[in-house]
């Protein structure tokens, strides 16, 4: 395996890029920063994330103050049951003066796109964001339209509430790279959200702290950041023992390994290296797998159990 080094200075320019954005959201929401620098590895690693927990928790106030951080267009996309594919792909509207039908662009047009409540929408409305979701791009009336870089998405849900809402299968559960729940704050964190709150919007004061060009030479990073043979086949061997487990129905994919390698990149970017370690791919492993796995109770703390598992099993590579 490649041996440590010191940092470059590109390596610690990356890094001080992206404690700018760390800093900038925790201005504004109270959140672990290791969930943060997930959801950020997300998008380094040109991936979307599934935030999902109850009500109130700060889901949403953390794709604001993600998408108010940088200079890029934020559009949101508020889920219900009547919502149909073209309100978020855009469609043909007819121009009575040109007398002809042009394309008007949806709200997945855009930089940072926040889709509240994702399983409140039909599985027919969903599925109309997998094409942008795994290829960059949406078809319309026949067109292929490419979407702007950096294409990052947000969803949120609510695991408890069932009436109204449509389950996301596994097959799309798996578009996104990230799956997080953030859980209660502690009491001191709760405290310090009513001081922020007492009287002003905590997302009035955010600006912009990174450009699009910021972001798209750190995909660039991660995209280059080394990943040795045997770490390779750590994450083989990690995937390989969800699908054998004993509660586990349905594993994790090779895209589910692809993901975990992809996000270690990221993170290793963010930690100031230019190649990963296995550290990087377990803490990219809490964020990665658990919600590809299908346990046979279908609860999410099983699947969470099952990866803690697998991590502890498993034997780390040594230099």
């Amino acid at each position: 395996m490649q041996l440590m080094r010191n940092p470059s200075p590109a390596d610690n320019h990356h890094a001080s890029v992206v404690e700018r954005l760390i800093d900038s959201v925790c201005s504004a929401v109270v959140i672990d920063p290791e969930k943060l620098r997930l959801i950020i590895a997300a998008l380094l690693a040109q991936g979307h994330v599934l935030l999902e927990d109850v009500p109130g928790i700060g889901k949403t106030l953390v794709a604001k103050a993600l998408a108010k951080s940088l200079h890029g267009s934020f559009k949101r996309i508020q889920c219900a049951p009547d919502l149909l594919p073209s309100d978020i792909t855009g469609g043909a509207i007819y121009n009575q003066r040109e007398q002809s039908f042009e394309f008007v662009p949806g709200p997945i047009f855009a930089n940072v796109v926040l889709v509240d409540e994702i399983n409140r929408a039909s599985p027919r409305t969903q599925s109309s964001l997998l094409e942008g979701m795994a290829e960059g791009q949406v078809t319309s009336d026949g067109v292929t339209r490419t979407l702007e870089r950096p294409f990052f998405i947000i969803a949120t849900q609510n695991p408890v509430e069932m009436a109204g809402t449509f389950p996301l299968p596994e097959a799309q559960l798996d578009r996104f790279l990230v799956a997080l729940s953030f859980g209660y704050p502690s009491f001191d964190d709760e405290v310090s959200i009513l001081e922020r709150e007492e009287h002003t919007d905590p997302l009035d004061a955010l600006q912009p702290v990174l450009t699009v060009a910021d972001i798209l030479t750190l995909q660039a990073a991660a995209k280059a950041v080394e990943v040795a043979r045997p770490l390779k086949e750590y994450i083989v061997t990690l995937v390989t023992a969800t699908r054998t487990h004993a509660d586990v129905v349905l594993g994790v994919s090779p895209r589910g390994g692809a993901a975990l390698q992809r996000c270690a990149q990221a993170l290793a970017v963010i930690r100031q290296r230019t190649f990963v370690t296995p550290d990087d791919i377990k803490t990219a492993a809490h964020g990665v797998m658990p919600h590809r796995i299908m346990t046979r109770d279908r609860r999410g703390d099983t699947a969470r159990g099952v990866v803690e598992a697998v991590l502890n099993q498993i034997k780390v590579p040594v230099e």
